[in-house]
């Protein structure tokens, strides 16, 4: 059967439409990712550049954005050598770039256009094939590379293709740095600039899996004999969700094969079931319902996106956020494993944090969203280091380990901190409610015109500072409460008399607009959230 479709999106909805019928429309989607070469507006938001595959994230864009890298190599002042980690484009010609994807369609095709450019400059190039974006990062200190692209758009749908540069230093790359790529690229675009396909000169083929298994150890901070043993030892049973992502193979290359690990999701399929990726509610499910038969004293189960950066946990009775897994791994390596420092959190994650760091006399430092903001607390010559860092959107990463979200560090710690504990971790959780308070996080957000998406966002939402004023009262639900304070430090961040609050911002990767709140009270979670959904649809409108 004859299909002709205008352009891939309208294809991307057929397809989204029934992806078991027409799975075979994929390649339609190839199709338009190698013929169209019509400019796209390139814009590195909070984990990199993504777009929709075929419509403006094609191989003609992927090559721009490449050149416009390597432009930026060849031309950095002394000011971006510093922040790229290199001495000159020699010493990055020299080190070499990483480059690796996910498991989606066409990320081998896709990491070939990349590698083909590199190559051309005489840049040494390292090629992992399949891999995580935690992984990638390690690997970079292991191999001494210049940096890495990863070919990846995280936890976004199927349609979605993405593209990360990371540094020599192994973490997301600053606005130092991705304001030039950005810059090189769109001019590149607005010259209507071609860059010729070029297959890849000569490639070494790394193993980042065991480079990744070399860092931890290297690091230091977890105790894989200790998680290890406990896996033989206790009656315990773990459940891994992947949801048909690049995860798949690294747990059991760290953890060891045991018939008390079960593994979800393992298989290929472009598509994800038809599901967005993400550690949601929804996609935790599965786990919670399997470890609800199991009479094991020891429950944990986790889901973990498609590149291996973020990720939720269960033990069957709770379904548990980074909003409090963050707080709990801060209580646990400060007070079981005596590390020292500061709790790093994105402006739109849980006080729960704040509540047990004020007690524990731990420092806090709240950044923007993006995990590049954390950075400075994560190098290992940082004068106040991070003990754990963490934002609402089911990113962690911990004490000397990757400057990137990492999904697996939060797996091995929360196995670590049932060995040391004893405890379940909603056992260890509920305990720490008891003592230090509770707090009811929430996310949600709607969906805007790809055309807004950027600056336009961003100017509609500003009027809403024109309307909140410290002092003035918001009805949340029946209930009056007074504006304690405004923040802008990312987005309107409102916070209210009694130390509930609610953030909205533009999404840095999508056409969305995100909203954050937390209450103290989890009867007035849901009138919270459809307060703050009116006062948006009204910005908008």
């Amino acid at each position: 059967m004859a299909h002709h479709f205008k352009n891939a999106e309208e294809c991307w909805r057929s397809i989204l439409s029934d992806v078991k019928g027409n799975a075979n429309l994929l390649s339609e989607i190839k199709r338009f990712a190698e013929e169209n070469t019509a400019p796209a507006k390139i814009v590195f938001g909070t984990s990199g550049w993504r777009g929709e595959m075929g419509t403006d994230y094609t191989f003609h864009t992927v090559r721009i954005v490449t050149t416009a890298i390597i432009e930026m190599f060849k031309n950095a002042s002394a000011e971006l050598l510093s922040a790229l980690g290199a001495e000159n484009f020699g010493d990055i010609k020299k080190r070499g770039i990483i480059v690796g994807h996910d498991n989606r369609f066409l990320g081998p095709e896709f990491a070939n256009a990349v590698m083909g450019l590199l190559s051309k400059e005489g840049i040494k190039v390292y090629y992992t094939g399949e891999a995580t974006t935690p992984e990638l990062s390690a690997s970079i200190e292991m191999v001494n590379a210049a940096g890495s692209i990863n070919l990846t758009p995280s936890h976004n749908p199927s349609n979605y293709a993405g593209f990360k540069f990371n540094p020599a230093d192994g973490g997301p790359a600053g606005t130092e740095i991705t304001s030039v790529i950005e810059r090189n690229a769109n001019q590149l675009m607005a010259n209507n600039k071609t860059i010729p396909a070029i297959l890849p000169g000569d490639v070494e083929k790394i193993d980042t899996i065991k480079l990744y298994k070399d860092f931890l150890l290297r690091r230091g901070t977890l105790d894989i004999e200790k998680i290890r043993r406990f896996i033989q030892n206790e009656d315990c049973f773990i459940c891994i969700d992947h949801v048909h992502g690049a995860s798949r193979k690294r747990p059991a290359s760290i953890l060891g094969e045991s018939n008390k690990i079960s593994y979800l999701r393992t298989e290929d399929d472009y598509l994800f079931g038809g599901i967005s990726p993400e550690p949601s509610a929804r996609n935790i499910q599965p786990a919670m319902d399997m470890l609800k038969g199991r009479g094991n004293r020891f429950k944990l189960g986790v889901v973990i996106d498609p590149d291996g950066d973020r990720i939720r946990f269960t033990d069957g009775n709770r379904d548990i956020t980074i909003n409090h897994f963050g707080a709990t791994a801060l209580h646990f390596l400060h007070t079981y494993k005596n590390i020292f420092g500061v709790l790093v959190k994105s402006v739109a994650t849980s006080n729960f944090g704040n509540a047990i760091a004020q007690k524990l006399s731990i420092p806090v430092k709240e950044t923007a969203v993006g995990f590049k903001n954390f950075r400075p607390y994560m190098l290992q010559k940082a004068s106040e280091r991070a003990i754990v860092a963490y934002e609402e959107s089911d990113g962690i990463t911990g004490y000397n380990n990757t400057l990137e979200k990492d999904a697996l560090f939060g797996l091995l710690i929360a196995i670590e901190m049932m060995a040391v504990t004893g405890k379940n971790i909603s056992e260890y959780l509920c305990m720490l409610e008891e003592e230090f308070g509770a707090y009811y996080p929430e996310r949600a957000g709607i969906e805007v015109a790809r055309s807004l998406a950027g600056e336009p966002l961003a100017k509609k939402l500003s009027k809403l500072l024109e309307r909140f004023k410290t002092g003035e009262e918001f009805l949340i639900g029946e209930k009056k409460k007074k504006i304690a304070s405004v923040i802008t430090t990312d987005g309107i961040k409102i916070v209210l008399d009694d130390n509930s609050w609610f953030l909205i911002r533009p999404s840095g990767t999508e056409p969305k607009v995100r909203f954050y709140t937390e209450t103290r009270s989890q009867c007035e979670a849901a009138a919270m959230i459809d307060a703050v959904k009116s006062i948006t649809k009204e910005a908008l409108e």
